[in-house]
């Protein structure tokens, strides 16, 4: 019979945990573990003052390591990494490790210990105390020097001995209100396969990525003396003390242009400066300008400051992906550098160029091939991530995969066809649209500008989109007028009934539910409501194909804009990651879903790929990138293993393709 082992742990390092990461705050050499608290078997918690020289008793050095003892913390990762910084390499399996965390997104509820004891509430002893922060600021983290300490650099517990008492405290009571939201969420279980997952990710997040730091240094040299020499450019023609600020550009270009704007500028955005830009009329100063605002828009440093702080003694970044970082469909999010929101490189092209020129610090001729320097060092981030030497990387991701599984999810068989076939789902979505045969929308023909309205209809529309979706999405800029738009949007729906079908059907099951209980089929989903009434947790939840299920708590009827009848449920706010009450519809149900499904076969490619011993060092949204031996370097491998039918979806029409690189890149 399986024991279950709680943990929670207490640490100190000089290096940024924020900044820089877990793994390489716990590869610093002043790393040490200050407090271990624990419970067994759900029994009082007990404590080990390792900063007091106490030792952990034997049984429990054991138990880490004994496979019929199940390990449980919260953001398990990081006490599985911290221990494994003592213990023999392997020791510590990842299978025997469950993260509250995890099970807290999978439910649909906040990552964090305090905001998932809040939005579950518990009651307020079991929940996370709040004088935490200001603890581990005093004991976790090096403080200033000053005559008031004596010149120290480390806050330990003889300098207060009664906020130690109190640490210790609030370490043991963490233990608590972990094991209370794990028996809060046990009528919701995390499926084995989502278990599995999150231990894939835990080996992949710590294996990690190789990094250029040659490559990096010489980006971050070459950023700053560009941005000086642009903002004192700037400065001269302008007069400015400082004209890099919003307000003073602001002021400055609304001088300048008195008399020429119908209102104040709105603002400096990319689009606004975009805009000002192509007017007529501009002086030599307003335009100079605005072309400098454009290149420090692009000079951030900021994801090259993060491969810096992150790297590890051995050159590589480890922890690059949040497991089940979306909390409402379960995708991954990125960390740190952030790699599930890079940079294209096509402006970059050709990539080993550039890579060499930014090495050797040549600024000028970077300049003369690819014009915007700070744009090229954008672009050049990915080309950061590398095979080390006798390795490459492959990655391989899917085609259009949203669109395809909301083609397969709404049995939409035009599409299904297309995808199947070609799979040139803009030339034939235009060909539904405006009736015209799909072999005359091709280069050369004049029917070929129906393309760019068939992309931007497939690009906005499929979630129930309307005109605004189509604007977000670029149409004016792509020269449509908003005029055409409504015919846009009108005919794409008559091209697409299965699809609004969908949307309609999948917000009428959640409403029946949400009122009346019980659970109701939209196709290949299952709309549930569940409760549990013990312990007073009420969600709204959607069965997928693969087994994994959605959440959305707490679901309640609400009114839409146009003031119908629509489900609200409590969740993290994507703006300002609060727990709030938050409005969805059949189309942004659907949305979820399609995401969601896309994201599961992801996951199961990846496990995939796992298996047969290719090591993945990262992975975003649709694609995912391996490290290979040279001499075991097989594209059309990789490929086949990621392509075969998913198991739960075998006549999901899947496309994929890829390539094989020393460095990372976007084709």
């Amino acid at each position: 019979m399986l024991r279950h082992l709680f943990i929670d742990l207490e640490t100190f390092s000089s290096v940024s945990l924020k900044k820089s990461g877990m793994f390489k705050y716990i590869e610093s050499p002043d790393f040490e573990i200050l407090l271990f608290a624990y419970s067994l078997d759900g029994g009082e918690v007990q404590l080990v003052d390792l900063a007091a020289g106490e030792t952990l008793p034997p049984w429990l050095v054991g138990a880490l390591s004994d496979p019929g003892v199940v390990k449980h913390a919260h953001n398990a990762m990081f006490e599985w990494g911290c221990l494994s910084r003592f213990a023999p390499p392997g020791a510590l399996h990842a299978g025997q490790w469950r993260c509250t965390m995890a099970h807290s997104l999978y439910c649909g509820c906040p990552a964090g210990l305090e905001a998932a004891a809040l939005a579950l509430g518990l009651p307020q002893d079991k929940q996370k105390l709040g004088s935490g922060k200001a603890l581990i600021r005093y004991f976790c983290t090096p403080c200033k020097p000053t005559k008031a300490n004596g010149g120290r650099t480390r806050n330990t517990p003889r300098h207060d001995p009664e906020r130690w008492q109190l640490f210790k405290t609030y370490c043991a009571q963490d233990v608590v209100t972990g094991m209370a939201i794990e028996s809060k969420l046990a009528a919701f279980p995390m499926p084995d396969s989502v278990q599995k997952e999150w231990e894939t990710d835990l080996r992949i997040n710590a294996r990690g990525a190789a990094v250029d730091m040659k490559l990096v240094k010489a980006a971050l040299s070459i950023s700053r003396s560009v941005r000086a020499a642009l903002i004192e450019e700037a400065a001269q023609l302008s007069g400015l003390n400082n004209p890099n600020s919003v307000s003073q550009l602001t002021a400055w270009l609304e001088g300048e242009l008195k008399g020429e704007l119908d209102a104040k500028l709105p603002s400096l955005s990319k689009d606004s400066v975009s805009k000002l830009l192509s007017r007529e009329g501009n002086s030599s100063a307003v335009r100079r300008m605005l072309e400098i605002r454009q290149e420090l828009s692009k000079s951030s440093t900021k994801k090259y400051d993060a491969l810096e702080a992150a790297v590890c003694a051995d050159g590589r970044v480890r922890g690059l992906l949040q497991f089940y970082g979306a909390n409402r469909t379960g995708r991954w999010a990125g960390r740190g550098v952030q790699v599930q929101n890079l940079p294209r490189t096509h402006a970059a092209e050709p990539l080993h160029l550039a890579r060499e020129l930014v090495t050797a610090q040549q600024t000028d001729a970077l300049r003369l091939v690819y014009g915007s320097v700070p744009g090229t060092l954008s672009q050049l981030i990915r080309a950061c991530f590398i095979a080390p030497p006798g390795r490459v990387l492959i990655d391989a991701d899917f085609s259009s995969i949203e669109a395809r599984v909301i083609s397969w999810l709404a049995g939409e068989e035009w599409r299904l066809d297309v995808f199947r076939t070609h799979g040139k789902i803009y030339e034939a979505s235009a060909s539904q649209m405006f009736g015209v045969p799909i072999e005359r929308i091709a280069k050369g023909n004049p029917e070929y500008a129906l393309r760019q309205k068939g992309k931007v209809a497939e690009l906005a529309l499929g979630y129930q989109g309307g005109k605004g979706a189509l604007i977000t999405m670029g149409a004016l800029d792509m020269g449509l007028t908003e005029e055409e738009l409504p015919g846009i949007v009108a005919r794409w729906r008559e091209a697409n009934r299965r699809i609004c079908d969908l949307w309609r059907a999948m917000g009428k099951a959640a409403l029946q539910v949400s009122t009346g209980g019980g659970s109701v089929g939209v196709g290949r989903v299952l709309f549930s409501r569940e409760l549990d009434y013990e312990n007073g947790v009420d969600c709204m939840t959607i069965l997928l194909p693969s087994g994994r299920k959605l959440y959305y708590a707490s679901p309640a009827i609400g009114t839409d804009q146009w003031g119908g009848p629509s489900i609200t449920y409590m969740g993290v706010e994507q703006s300002t990651k609060r727990w709030a009450r938050a409005l969805t519809y059949g189309g942004k149900l659907t949305e979820n879903c399609v995401q969601a499904i896309a994201r599961d076969c992801l996951a199961c490619a990846i496990e995939r790929l796992e298996s047969a011993g290719h090591e993945i060092i990262m992975h975003c949204h649709d694609e995912v990138v391996t490290e290979r031996p040279l001499e075991k370097a097989n594209l059309e491998t990789v490929l086949n293993i990621i392509s075969q039918p998913m198991p739960w979806a075998t006549d999901l029409p899947l496309s994929t393709g890829g390539w094989i690189s020393p460095y990372f890149k976007k084709e």
